[in-house]
């Protein structure tokens, strides 16, 4: 009997430590993850270290070189809030995520959608930014193409960047077509310019734009826009800290109209285009 009593003032005494105990190591693991957050390395830096790839109206260089865009305005002011510095850290598309995930910047902002092969390898925020992507033609290549599927033909040639969205849906989209992958949009729109590929496919305002320049070559020939899904910032997997900062910042703007205004005056007007190169 007396061993048996021993026996469960043992077992009480132990599960008493156990839950005398959890919470502190709970708090420990907690602080553990916070230290080890991007948030703790950018407040030491002093500067918050952003990948992005060059494109209109994202991101671009003025006439004097310096980069300007939703994404710079987007960048520089989470910066401001942070109370650090912001480095932005142009990148090939196709290599920003292995970027980001060998740690040569903390946060990708680059117009970036979320897709679940991406979400395997990084986390996302709550979308920031939201736009479609509508088809640019050649006017006198695509002449008598009155439906969408008439661009799923093996005659039909479209040009996209490599690794981009376009690329993957207008490969979903139009799989008899040849499709040209290159490493920037602007490339992508000037063999359509050229007359060497029918069409191509980015997102609003770029085609557009692109149309009223060129408007004796380039159309938009269909009033749809396509995949219209939501931008969100990229980070690297296990950073729960960050992804909250960077999701209740997101939040904050959203409902205070500044992320719509500074989204229209880069993507509905064109104020900005005088200070860069034509």
């Amino acid at each position: 009997m007396k061993k048996t009593l021993h026996m469960s003032s043992m077992t009480l005494l132990v599960t008493m430590m156990a839950i005398l105990t959890a919470p502190v190591m709970a708090q420990q693991a907690s602080q553990a993850l916070s230290s080890d957050s991007v948030i703790e390395t950018i407040k030491k830096r002093g500067a918050i270290k952003i990948g992005l790839s060059v494109f209109k109206p994202w991101s671009m260089s003025d006439k004097d070189g310096e980069l300007i865009g939703f994404e710079l305005d987007v960048g520089k002011k989470l910066a401001e809030d942070m109370g650090v510095e912001a480095e932005f850290i142009p990148t090939a598309w196709d290599g920003i995520i292995p970027a980001l995930v060998a740690g040569k910047f903390d946060v990708i902002i680059s117009g970036m959608t979320t897709t679940p092969q991406r979400n395997l390898t990084i986390n996302f925020t709550n979308p920031y930014a939201y736009s479609g992507l509508t088809i640019l033609a050649n006017i006198k290549m695509t002449e008598g193409m009155a439906n969408i599927e008439d661009y799923n033909s093996p005659d039909l040639t479209f040009a996209a960047r490599r690794g981009a969205t376009p690329a993957t849906l207008i490969a979903e989209m139009f799989p008899k077509a040849t499709l040209l992958l290159f490493d920037e949009d602007g490339a992508a729109t000037q063999e359509v310019l050229n007359g060497k590929a029918h069409a191509t496919m980015a997102a609003e305002p770029t085609p557009s734009a692109e149309a009223r320049r060129y408007p004796e070559s380039l159309n938009v020939p269909f009033d749809t826009s396509f995949s219209a899904t939501g931008e969100s910032f990229g980070l690297r997997k296990g950073d729960p800290d960050a992804l909250n900062f960077f999701n209740n910042w997101i939040n904050m703007y959203t409902l205070n109209g500044w992320l719509k205004e500074r989204n229209d005056y880069w993507f509905r007007g064109n104020d900005w285009a005088d200070q860069v190169p034509e």
